[in-house]
């Protein structure tokens, strides 16, 4: 199928830098005193700082299907669910072929994962299930939810022994999966009682700390949260503002949290020893809605703005704590839900609601920078 070139991307994305750099730079002035006096973290973006980098997409061939949550497998082919369509399906970058594997009507996937033998997991998020595919056969196995409640499984990520944990957004749960034997764990998460109702803190996305320990943020709430494996206990972390509504995150290599704050507009950095938070607003403001969220080997933190159109490709440097780079998605993008770090090429993956694959092409790795 189609991909959206090299040079037409480059292009638009790099055409309007030298004015969007203006207009940042003038927000930034006024705003300076307005972070000073809420406590947040300043970010530098100077002149110099201002990259673009480049993107090419990929038009989907099952019209607004809406791909996303791309993984790419050991053998290099990107997988992606068509929530709207009830697909998996993976595309080869080199010929831009793409293969799709129809699921029952009305499975909503929306999101997957995939093992090291190449089997892909995904859930079934309107029927309940996690189930696996044969990259081969094509052959499904589903492992229904023990529990009625859990209606709608919704992230997954692999584990440290293999196993999957997820979430469980509207249910208020977070599960684990073992593949091996088909048993599936689930821990209930905080509800939230406003106005005399109660709901669900609607578990969202979920990463695994270099212990092997998931942590997962609650969308309806302002609180991350942990998990014990063994003892399979709950911990949770207030952000500092009730409005917070974080709703991805990653784990960068000294294990801190970073989230993008969707509700206010801000990225986020918890340190899970002391408790310490710190925020800086995103560069389109309070309105930019971040969310889909990656972080690359250089601990550089990736995320989109999907509350301005065309959708912003957004890098935040956290060793200067400065915002470096702004791209916008040539497709527009619509809204980036979800997104993959591939080591092996420095690039990041993502679905949008354009009905494109998208692959950001990142800068060079830098040396990290530490205290020794």
């Amino acid at each position: 199928m189609t991909a959206r070139g090299e040079a037409a991307l480059t292009t638009r994305g790099k055409a309007p830098a030298i004015h969007f750099l203006e207009v940042i730079m003038s927000r930034l002035k006024l705003a300076f005193l307005s972070l000073l006096c809420l406590g947040l973290a300043v970010p530098t973006l100077g002149a110099q700082q201002i990259q673009t980098v480049e993107i090419v997409e990929w038009d989907v061939p099952w019209e607004q299907s809406r791909p996303r949550d791309p993984y790419v497998a050991p053998d290099g082919k990107v997988w992606f669910v068509g929530q709207r369509s009830h697909y998996t399906a993976w595309l080869d970058r080199e010929t831009g072929e793409f293969k799709q594997f129809p699921l029952e009507d009305g499975t909503g996937p929306h999101n997957l994962v995939v093992a090291e033998d190449g089997t892909v997991f995904y859930s079934g998020n309107r029927v309940g299930h996690i189930a696996s595919l044969d990259p081969e056969s094509g052959d499904i196995e589903t492992f229904a939810m023990p529990d009625a409640a859990a209606r709608d499984p919704h992230t997954l990520v692999i584990g440290d022994e293999g196993e999957i944990w997820f979430t469980v957004q509207q249910g208020n749960f977070v599960g684990r999966f073992r593949p091996e034997t088909g048993d599936v764990t689930l821990l209930k998460t905080p509800d939230v009682v406003r106005g005399g109702r109660t709901s669900s803190s609607r578990p969202y996305g979920i990463k695994i700390d270099s212990d092997g320990h998931p942590w997962i943020v609650l969308f309806n709430t302002n609180k991350i949260a942990t998990v014990d494996p063994e003892s399979m206990q709950l911990k949770t972390f207030d952000l500092p503002d009730e409005r917070s509504r974080p709703r991805r995150l990653v784990i960068d290599s000294e294990d801190r949290i970073w989230y993008v704050d969707y509700g206010l507009g801000r990225l986020g950095r918890l340190d899970p020893l002391t408790g310490d938070v710190e925020e800086w607003d995103n560069p389109s403001g309070s309105q930019s809605r971040p969310y889909g969220v990656a972080i690359d080997g250089s601990d550089r933190i990736w995320f989109v703005e999907s509350g301005v159109q065309p959708n912003k490709f957004v890098g935040f440097d956290s060793d200067t704590e400065e915002f470096f780079s702004i791209t916008e998605i040539g497709s527009g993008g619509g809204s980036v839900r979800h997104m993959f770090y591939e080591e092996a090429t420095n690039s990041i993956w993502f679905g949008t609601d354009a009905n494109t694959l998208g692959q950001a092409k990142l800068p060079p790795l830098k040396p990290r920078i530490t205290d020794d």
